[in-house]
């Protein structure tokens, strides 16, 4: 950064920037926590003569094993993208009306999720279901890590229920899927993108938006014809924002698409068992006959399902990085 000429390409000065203020982060929490180790160490040899301080200091040793988790965490995120914002997109699987309003749950809970962790959210695109819930959302999750964290929530999301939605009250099982690209930038991503490859639609915007709704084309659809992949975006009111915004999530989910392909190749070669895209759950959230949400990769379990469909997946999000680390 300290080179002439260093703030001539204002792109590249952003991005190591960044990465700068990263590093400087971590490296003043991780001194600041070393320090308050040292410093825990007299009071313990001072607690164990006067009991009075044994409280206080249970309580200063639980707050740097917290700050020492999420340290842990951090060291986690080692790919190429980990660190960046993450494109989220949920579909709805079998089932129906309830599978849509299963894909919506599931949708409100992963943005809560990222709300919680303090990222910036933004709703690119839900496209409304026919009775009720969305067929497909998409939203960027803006801050540190937050591909990284995403990473542990793709897959099939497995809900069972009595659906309110049968006359007969019967049980449901239904399915949503959920996506998940890094969101990169052109020149930073190496990805060409050729025009002929590409059909751009344009369509009327649904949803709230008053008189703006309905009356303009502003909506945009961009199907990559040789990989098949469709992107969409209507949150803006101009269709050029949307056609950027569309052609940005059209570059994270071929990088995705690209790093899969990657992954799997890595996998053969190992002779190690393929992941089933869209064939099998990551997770069950079962509502009846009893309530309990499972991980199937890590056995991890919470029996407040409330709690996790508000948004509390920090403990399945933290099992399954781990076990990817070991």
């Amino acid at each position: 950064m300290g080179e002439a000429g260093f703030w001539d390409n204002q792109e590249q000065a952003a991005r190591i920037s960044a990465e700068h203020a990263r590093a400087k982060r971590k490296l003043e929490t991780f001194t600041a926590l070393a320090a308050d180790v040292e410093d825990l160490e007299a009071m313990v040899e001072i607690a164990e003569e006067d009991p009075q301080l044994e409280a206080e200091v249970q309580a200063l040793i639980a707050s740097a094993e917290e700050r020492l988790a999420a340290l842990e965490e951090e060291r986690l995120f080692s790919g190429p993208y980990d660190q960046g914002d993450a494109l989220v997109t949920v579909n709805a699987g079998a089932g129906g009306t309830d599978a849509q309003d299963w894909a919506e749950m599931v949708l409100r809970m992963e943005m809560r999720w990222a709300e919680k962790r303090g990222f910036n959210v933004e709703l690119l695109e839900a496209s409304e279901g026919e009775e009720a819930g969305i067929k497909s959302g998409t939203f960027r999750a803006q801050g540190e890590n937050a591909y990284g964290l995403y990473c542990a929530e793709k897959g099939v999301h497995r809900l069972v229920r009595l659906s309110p939605f049968d006359a007969a009250s019967r049980r449901q099982t239904s399915f949503a899927g959920v996506e998940v690209s890094p969101v990169v930038d052109a020149a930073e991503g190496g990805l060409e993108i050729l025009d002929d490859d590409l059909q751009i639609d344009t369509y009327r915007a649904s949803g709230a938006g008053g008189q703006h709704v309905n009356k303009t084309d502003s909506a945009v659809r961009i199907t990559h014809r040789p990989s098949g992949i469709v992107v969409q975006c209507q949150n803006e009111r101009s269709q050029t924002s949307n056609k950027a915004t569309a052609m940005a999530m059209l570059r994270s989910k071929l990088i995705e698409a690209e790093e899969r392909r990657r992954r799997e190749e890595i996998a053969k070669e190992r002779g190690e068992a393929q992941d089933v895209n869209f064939g099998s759950q990551i997770r069950s959230y079962v509502l009846h006959p009893y309530t309990m949400v499972k991980d199937h990769r890590t056995d991890f379990e919470m029996g407040d399902i409330n709690r996790v469909l508000d948004g509390d997946l920090d403990g399945f999000v933290r099992a399954y990085l781990l076990q990817g680390a070991s």
